[in-house]
């Protein structure tokens, strides 16, 4: 995947620790850090959630957000919305986490083939502009998602144009 191209929105059939849903599109500003996993991955237990914990405590809100992305491609019967909540609650995931859209045609999931994702824990860095620009699978360092992540927020926020019928003006 060109780690240029803008970000495909996330498919998801519901949301769990948010109260409203939420959208990239609706991110834009921020850099998003969407951390796809199964809980029954051994990686996404030892390392992906415990990181994206992390990025959550140490970056601010106001710069980065980060998501959960539930992506079961494989033990689709036992890893359901039950399990998934008993799951974040025992391991106290505070941040909102989407179910990916099962696909229709086979056991590989929508977001997933969108971000054509090898499997779990893989880690997704989009920009503020809502570009994505790193896609990580399996277990990335601390230190160098850390740094990924610094020079994002580093990156001068999009200008945003309030337009009416005869001008637009930079907000």
């Amino acid at each position: 995947m060109n780690a240029a191209m803008q970000a495909p929105e996330l498919q998801v059939s519901a949301w769990l620790s948010t109260i409203e849903p939420l959208s990239l599109a609706a991110l834009r500003g921020k850099v998003v850090a969407v951390y796809a996993f199964q809980m029954l991955c051994p990686g996404c237990v030892s390392h992906g959630i415990p990181q994206a914990k992390q990025i959550r405590e140490t970056f601010s809100a106001d710069d980065v957000a980060v998501l959960g992305l539930h992506t079961v491609f494989e033990h689709h019967d036992v890893m359901n919305k039950a399990a998934l909540e008993a799951f974040l609650h025992e391991y106290r995931v505070q941040f909102p986490v989407a179910i990916d859209q099962p696909s229709r045609t086979g056991p590989i999931p929508l977001t997933m083939q969108a971000y054509q994702l090898r499997g779990t824990p893989s880690l997704l860095l989009i920009d503020r502009e809502g570009r994505l620009r790193q896609s990580h699978f399996g277990r990335a360092g601390d230190m160098a998602v850390g740094a990924e992540i610094g020079h994002l927020i580093a990156e001068p926020a999009p200008s945003s144009a309030a337009c009416t019928d005869d001008a637009c003006a930079i907000r």
